[in-house]
């Protein structure tokens, strides 16, 4: 049995994999692989709406949001966004790790003026850090946060409750894994690759009163073209979108998010509980801050770092490695992680402490 604990592309649920295997050569009857259907054919564009509504149900998007199907991963919200949204080229951030750090720099590119509210940098971003309130925030456009910072293995376990400016957020790695409020968020942004599907689509779910028309971005970068165009403006990647619906009814069969987020509690509490009793092995980050995705830990020596890696691999427990700029191990314990994979991995981690 192999259990693949990496940060993405992720594990995807093995019942949503069989779906696809038997349909792959002849979609609903159709004599044709989704693959290869027209964007315009009422076939895919069933797929289409019923993917949006299955989001819509399962996150309880309000009807003053819209859900757009993307592409570019979150790298390119990154810039489409500030490119998109506010008047006042003025933009705050909560820096939390090196992903905050991209959106920080692309941000600059287009030459916003950038504010840093509070950032964890000198803790190493081993922590989500207090925001100041001092800062005059009306004179933002927005602010940003990272929900879940995948490398570094933090999330923000509550979202700061800020009336006077609108919130974006970066929920590429813990979206659908937490039940977070809508309108808590103006704008929410994600890949697909970690709890959505397969890499291909980026989802965005932003208020209708951000869609604003501007006829000097491409419409490519355009929000409000492509809602207006049910992102359907150049041909999305539908198979990713497919993928996306299967993985989506799914997580709706096993309970829908309120159930998942109590599942991932107890998936990361089986190795945070194991961590924090270990000799050898600890997580660096703080117990208030730690993420129920994403769960750095390292001994205190690279070199046996290395040593469980190669164990584990032996084992079948694959992509342990961590970040390449962090080191030590990582496990991803997306939505379609099973707890077998974790007791597997505790397990391991003993095998491994004990003949040491």
């Amino acid at each position: 049995m192999i259990y693949n604990f990496s940060a993405g592309p992720a594990v995807l649920p093995k019942a949503v994999l069989e779906i696809a295997q038997s349909n792959l050569l002849n979609y609903n009857n159709s004599g044709m692989s989704v693959m290869e259907m027209s964007h315009r054919s009422s076939s895919y564009l069933d797929i289409h709406q019923k993917t949006i509504t299955l989001l819509k149900e399962l996150m309880s998007v309000p009807d003053d949001y819209d859900i757009l199907f993307l592409q570019g991963g979150a790298s390119l919200q990154f810039h489409m966004v500030p490119l998109n949204i506010g008047t006042k080229n003025k933009i705050g951030f909560i820096d939390t790790g090196i992903w905050s750090q991209k959106a920080i720099s692309e941000a600059k590119k287009l030459n916003k003026e950038v504010s840093i509210l509070a950032s964890s940098q000198d803790s190493n971003y081993q922590s989500i850090p207090s925001i100041s309130l001092d800062y005059n925030l009306t004179a933002l456009d927005y602010i940003h946060i990272t929900t879940n910072n995948t490398i570094e293995g933090t999330a923000f376990n509550k979202i700061p409750q800020i009336d006077k400016v609108r919130l974006v957020a970066d929920m590429s790695s813990n979206i659908l894994s937490n039940h977070y409020e809508i309108t808590d968020f103006d704008l929410i942004y994600a890949g697909a690759q970690k709890n959505i599907g397969p890499a291909g689509v980026t989802v965005v779910i932003i208020k209708k009163e951000l869609l604003i028309e501007d006829n000097n971005l491409s419409p490519m970068l355009s929000f409000y073209q492509q809602s207006q165009s049910n992102s359907l403006y150049n041909t999305p990647p539908t198979f990713s979108i497919y993928m996306m619906s299967l993985v989506l009814e799914w997580l709706q069969d096993f309970g829908g998010i309120k159930a998942m987020t109590l599942y991932n509690e107890e998936k990361a509490a089986l190795l945070y509980n194991y961590l924090d009793n270990s000799k050898l092995f600890f997580s660096p980050v703080n117990p208030d801050d730690r993420s129920i995705m994403n769960i750095p830990f390292l001994t205190n020596n690279e070199e046996t770092d290395t040593a469980f890696i190669n164990f584990a691999t032996k084992k079948g427990l694959v992509n342990l490695k961590g970040y390449r700029t962090i080191g030590g191990m990582r496990a991803s314990l997306y939505n379609a992680m099973p707890k077998e994979g974790i007791i597997s991995l505790v397990d391991t981690l003993h095998a491994f402490e004990k003949q040491l």
